[in-house]
């Protein structure tokens, strides 16, 4: 991994660290289980990602400086936390934008391990969304990838399959790399500021509008 990829993906730990902290923060978790809650939203889609990939120790585990970003995390919200006045705006802010760099960076790699374009965005799209499926389901809230409320995994989705593309393509630099990051955190946050939704699993039919198979 390139310096700039390790810079990216230390902060997108950073960024999903902090939403792990902020929920932490907002559940009056003690300052033990905000480090714990950042760690695990921070290095979890990257540990499942590296042990898809099988090969050896995941990197969060074997560099220690992957440790350094939950724990300023868990810092920076222990003093600035109070002073946050949206603080569930604030939250998805920070989640959309580790969601947008781990799309990224999570499919990078995942083609650098030699994987085909194409399961290299399915596993950075696991790696973008899976710290925070962890995050969500440690602090028994509900995942965003399942909440009604926006987008969640088609932007993750649209960055990594893009990331794969233009890789494909030979065009991938930092400049492509972090546009395709900014249009998925973009994608995210407009889709909840105007409650874009994914089509429902039963189509037109209303919830709970026919007979249970079970």
């Amino acid at each position: 991994m390139t310096w700039t990829a390790l810079a990216l993906d230390l902060l997108g730990v950073f960024f999903f660290a902090v939403s792990g902290s902020l929920l932490a923060a907002r559940r009056q978790f003690d300052i033990v289980g905000s480090l714990l809650l950042g760690t695990c939203v921070g290095l979890g889609g990257g540990i499942l990602r590296d042990l898809v990939l099988a090969q050896g120790v995941p990197r969060a585990l074997d560099s220690p400086i992957y440790l350094l970003p939950p724990v300023v995390a868990t810092v920076v919200v222990y003093f600035f936390a109070h002073a946050v006045e949206r603080f569930h705006d604030v939250l998805l802010m920070f989640d959309a934008a580790g969601m947008a760099l781990f799309s990224v960076t999570g499919t990078l790699v995942s083609l650098a391990a030699g994987m085909h374009p194409a399961a290299a965005a399915v596993l950075g799209v696991a790696t973008a969304v899976g710290g925070g499926v962890i995050r969500d389901v440690v602090a028994n809230d509900v995942p965003q990838i399942f909440r009604a409320r926006g987008l969640y995994a088609i932007p993750a989705l649209l960055g990594a399959g893009l990331t794969s593309l233009v890789s494909w393509a030979g065009w991938l630099n930092l400049a492509t790399g972090a546009a395709i990051a900014v249009l998925v955190f973009v994608l995210r946050m407009v889709s909840l500021r105007y409650r874009w939704t994914a089509p429902p699993a039963g189509g037109r039919r209303a919830v709970g509008g026919g007979h249970s198979a079970v």
